[in-house]
Formats: structure tokens, C-alpha cells, sequence
């Protein structure tokens, strides 16, 4: 599924070369050079994993208790770092080199960092490119090379890996997005325009929205939230009252151009997926069904008499995709209601395998589980009818199929 109007990513980034940056940027960042030396190195690793969980192995608060936004920080603020990206490739075409800023978290005494891919990257879809240099600093004052294991520009997750020797390693407990809710207290720490370790406090929005991507594809599964996030914040973490990681902070979506929008973060089951294929191979592979989808409100299955109350209504077919290759339908005139246009006509898909899909959501969501290559069974509705047909999943592309 694609994207809709791109809302601002969140890294800090400076065009040092051309002197322009993306849209939507501050002041350019100072750039950056050799990473700073620091007056004492300790001579091994100290490593802190905080666990969180009580004697039946609940997780509990950081405090026992309630949510405090200051034990929050007291815990999980050293394991937040500043991400510094140099040799990054100019996006104008005019060559040169930027610079980059923006933040992360260590996931494992090994020295694994995690970040947004667009922090240490630029371009999108196939024209994405790494930078040259990539430095983490911590709030200790170390800052030290680090080696992009691999990014995922379909959800926007970059993992690092810095030596671990001589530093001091507090790794963050990843939680769980599957029993979020709305109006639950959350905080952000991070790097905005380059201010380190800041805190900011504020709700969840709402869960299961749709962002962009890096593709053009949409990344499912991202949660909203009127914590205060800003550029430069990208790759920090969104974290819970229990102190564990509910997400990274990748966008805000803003008219403005500054911090006043609202924010977004790459929900952290989503983040695991991609974290477990970077650590084994350094890429990542996602299935491919080929469509663009329409999702159903009452008066629109009225209106074209689509035989469901739900399902995700297909638009467009990808040609010589895995769909089309299936005989999955499109839409084909066009008709306008409620100011909006629509292909009549297409299929309406009510389920993958055994799993019911109320919504384009629940489509992708049960495409993210899939093999490339795997065969599944769906369910359609055409014509008023249900039908069965089998389609073996594509790898999805870097670059999102355009609408007509």
C-alpha cells in the first residue's frame, strides 16, 4: 500500500557541501568530524540490563507504581545515545556531502544501537544510500565509531554496532505493542536540534496507525502520541511507564515545518521483526501481494454494492505481479462519491489464510508475517460472490508502484 503526503522525518541533517537541506530541516547541524577523545577509557565493559519484572515475572513499574518521569530518566537515559552520520550523499544531484544528528538506544551488552534508517542514510527507495561514517556518542561523554549492520527502509530501523570494549552499556528492555492503550502515559528521550538527553512527557494518541516509509510503502502498526518530538529525535526511544521501549520516534507530521504536529513512532513489534533479519543477514526481505486497497465505510459498500461489510477493496493491480499473476481484479471505471474517486469494480479481500481482514490494516499486517515466496490462500469478494485463490508473495520492491 502506498503512502500518502510525506510528513517530516526527524533526523537533523546539514547538506554541508551544497548548503541545502531537506524540507522541513532546522539550521543545519555543525558537522561532524573526528570523534571526540574523552580524558579516561576504562579498560573493560561494564554492562547494565535493566529487567523490570516482578517475582511472577510481570513487568512493574520503575518505580513500582505509577508513571515517573523522572525515575524513567534516571533509568533508562544512559542507555540513550546521539547518532552522528557524516559522508552522507547529497540528495540535490549536485554532489558533495551531509552531515546528520540524530539519536538511539543500546539493545544488547554487545554493542548493539539501534536508530532510524534515515538518520544514517539518504534518498529514498532505490536511490537510498549509507553514510560514509557513522559515530555514536554516549551521555558519559564517550563517542566512538560505529558499523551500520544493516538498515530496513520499509520501517525505518537501522542497526548499529560500536566496540564495546571500554564502555559503559546500559541496554533498554524492548516491550510489546500488543496491549497498548490510548491515554496511556509515555516519554521521549533523544536529541532534538541537538540537545542531548532531553525529556519529554505525553500520551498515546493512538495505535495502529499507518506512516510512511523510506519505499513509498506504508509501515502498519505505528503509534501516535502528543509527547513533544522534534528533528533530531529520530531513533530515540518511545518508552512506557514500566521504562521498557514502545517504539522509535521517526516523524511528525506538521503544516508548520517546526515541532507543533503530531508525532509518530515505528512500533516496536514492528522494530523486532526487522532487528531479528539485520542481525542474521543484514537486509531484510518482505512479502509482496502487488495491489493498492481501499478501505470500507458503510455508505461506501452501499453506494457500489460490494457484498461486504469489510475487507480491503482493491484499487489497482501491479502488473506482472503477484496478485495479477493470481487473477486478483482491479478496479476499472472510475466514479466519484463523497469527493472522492474509486475504481468500481475490483476485489474486495476478506481474509489471508485464516486470518479475517476487516481493514487495509489488517492486510498488511497479515502480509507482514509472510515468506517471500510463500503461498498463500485469500478470500475474495466479486461480484457479490466469495472466492478462494492461491498467490505466491513477491519480495517487495525498494521503490512503491505509482497509482495511475
Amino acid at each position: 500500500m502506498t503512502r500518502a503526503t510525506a510528513p517530516a522525518l526527524l533526523s537533523a541533517l546539514a547538506l554541508v557541501a551544497s548548503g541545502c537541506g531537506k524540507d522541513d530541516e532546522p539550521e543545519p547541524a555543525a558537522s561532524v568530524t573526528t570523534p571526540t577523545r574523552t580524558s579516561t577509557v576504562e579498560r573493560t565493559t561494564r554492562v547494565e540490563v535493566l529487567k523490570r519484572v516482578d517475582a511472577d515475572g510481570r513487568p512493574v513499574g520503575v518505580d513500582g507504581g505509577g508513571f515517573d518521569p523522572a525515575r524513567i530518566y534516571e533509568r533508562d537515559s544512559p542507555g540513550i545515545v546521539t547518532v552522528l552520520s557524516a559522508g552522507l550523499p547529497a540528495e540535490d544531484g549536485k554532489g558533495g556531502e551531509g552531515s546528520g544528528l540524530g539519536s538511539g538506544f543500546v539493545v544488547t551488552a554487545e554493542g548493539e544501537v539501534v536508530t532510524n534508517a534515515h538518520v544514517v542514510t539518504s534518498g529514498e527507495g532505490s536511490a537510498i544510500r549509507p553514510a560514509k561514517r557513522v559515530y555514536v556518542k554516549f551521555p558519559d561523554g564517550n563517542q566512538v565509531p560505529a558499523r551500520v549492520r544493516g538498515f530496513d527502509p520499509y520501517t525505518d530501523v537501522a542497526l548499529l554496532k560500536v566496540d564495546p570494549q571500554g564502555l559503559k552499556l546500559r541496554a533498554l528492555p524492548l516491550g510489546s505493542t500488543r496491549d497498548l492503550v490510548v491515554g496511556a502515559p509515555v516519554a521521549a528521550i533523544g536529541s532534538p536540534f541537538g540537545e542531548e538527553q532531553s525529556l519529554s512527557i505525553g500520551v498515546i494518541s493512538a495505535t495502529g496507525r499507518s506512516i510512511q516509509s523510506l519505499t513509498g510503502f506504508a509501515t502498519s502498526g505505528a503509534i501516535q502520541t502528543d509527547a513533544a518530538i522534534n528533528q533530531g529525535n529520530s531513533g530515540g526511544p518511545l518508552l512506557a511507564a514500566d521504562g521498557t521501549v514502545l517504539g522509535i520516534n521517526s516523524q511528525i507530521r506538521t503544516e508548520s515545518g517546526d515541532g507543533t504536529g503530531v508525532g509518530f513512532a515505528v512500533g516496536i513489534d514492528t522494530v523486532k521483526r526487522s532487528l531479528k533479519q539485520l542481525r542474521e543477514t543484514g537486509r531484510v526481505r518482505y512479502s509482496y501481494l502487488g495491489i493498492s486497497s481501499q478501505p470500507l465505510f458503510p455508505q461506501l459498500v452501499d453506494e457500489f454494492d460490494l457484498g461486504t461489510r469489510f475487507g480491503a477493496w482493491v484499487q489497482t493491480v501491479s502488473a506482472g505481479g503477484p496478485a495479477a499473476k493470481a487473477g486478483i481484479r482491479a478496479g476499472g471505471a472510475r466514479k466519484v462519491f463523497q469527493d472522492q474517486r474509486y475504481q468500481v469494480g475490483g476485489d474486495v479481500i476478506v481474509q489471508v489464510d485464516a486470518t479475517a481482514i476487516r481493514d487495509d490494516d489488517d492486510l498488511a499486517d497479515a502480509l507482514a508475517d509472510k515468506e517471500p515466496g510463500e503461498t498463500s490462500r485469500l478470500t475474495l469478494v466479486r461480484d457479490g460472490r466469495r472466492q478462494v485463490v492461491e498467490v505466491e508473495l513477491g519480495d517487495r520492491p525498494l521503490d512503491a508502484p505509482r497509482r495511475p
